[in-house]
């Protein structure tokens, strides 16, 4: 799915009409400048600020992407459900489609910027693990009504970066996770030309390594790598650009030491707060082959041998 012109962004004045409808404010409201930020590989993102000196961050792609759009703003709803200080998450303010693109809103955050992963902060990379960890433990308490106790899944399919994300509900976390994660993207890769070897032996052992794992249902954020968390630079920490369903707690944590890996202080705060499961080392590399296979189809390369490696390490694991 490409960008729409690079050089370009919004019409301000469309675009003022229809900030005031998302804010409930009475409009136009007057712009005083959209400058373009860092909105990761799939969406074009600007800091838009309004002429009384607000700030927000806007997301903007192709009409066609409104639903990434719009399941981006319900995980984050969810989210923000659950979390409490030092934990921010950004609570969407409106998506939509305007004047050829389809838009979400989001609060301004000030990220961390220069040391934010040095010695200084790691008391503040220490209490996000410890929020992340009240945040998986308070979703699984009735916040979420709509919700299927006991139960894995979304109420409605969602995206994991660009890729479809499928959501069914399942009673078997180990059903769950070999149907719902692996098979799919197993299978988006076969119909794509490039089949990785052993896959179905590579789905029956996965189910046989999960058959006694049945964890409480959580709300996990689905893609916590690295990029999709900061400090902030007024104190506490934030997530966003979540894939979410109820799951395994355990693959936020298996994720955030993926491509370049959360500090350490994060992984201490979450332990201390609420111990990992026995033997969640061991599921760790199995949990991340969701993502090296999702990124084998989205980006190819190097990231086909990575997780053909990674299969082969599973089928062959006792």
């Amino acid at each position: 799915m490409s960008h729409p012109d690079p050089m370009a962004h919004p019409d301000p004045s469309q675009l003022g009409a229809w900030l005031a409808r998302q804010l409930a404010e009475p409009g136009p409201l007057a712009l005083a400048g959209l400058e373009a930020v860092g909105g990761g590989c799939i969406h074009r993102a600007w800091r838009l600020e309004l002429a009384d000196g607000r700030r927000f961050f806007l997301k903007g792609h192709r009409p066609a992407a409104l639903p990434m759009l719009e399941a981006e703003a319900d995980g984050l709803q969810a989210l923000a459900a659950c979390c409490a200080p030092p934990l921010v998450v950004p609570k969407p303010l409106g998506v939509g489609e305007v004047a050829g693109w389809a838009l979400l809103l989001l609060p301004w955050l000030n990220l961390a910027t220069g040391g934010s992963r040095g010695q200084a902060s790691a008391a503040q990379w220490q209490a996000l693990g410890a929020a992340l960890a009240d945040l998986h433990r308070t979703s699984g308490t009735g916040r979420l009504p709509a919700v299927r106790a006991g139960h894995y899944g979304w109420p409605t399919d969602n995206f994991i970066g660009a890729t479809p994300q499928p959501n069914h509900w399942r009673s078997s976390w180990a059903d769950f996770f070999v149907q719902c994660r692996l098979a799919p993207q197993l299978a988006l890769l076969e119909r794509g030309g490039q089949p990785l070897q052993r896959a179905e032996a590579a789905l029956e052992q996965a189910k046989r390594l999960l058959a006694s794992h049945q964890p409480q249902p959580t709300l996990v954020h689905g893609d916590l790598w690295s990029g999709n968390g900061a400090l902030l630079a007024e104190g506490g920490g934030t997530i966003f650009d979540p894939a979410v369903s109820m799951g395994d707690r355990e693959v936020d944590l298996a994720m955030a030491r993926l491509f370049g890996g959360f500090p350490e202080a994060f992984f201490r705060g979450y332990q201390e707060r609420w111990p990992l499961d026995p033997g969640a080392e061991q599921r760790v590399d199995l949990y991340n082959l969701y993502h090296l296979l999702n990124h084998a189809n989205l980006f190819g390369g190097s990231y086909l041998s990575q997780a053909q490696a990674s299969l082969d390490w599973l089928v062959e694991s006792r």
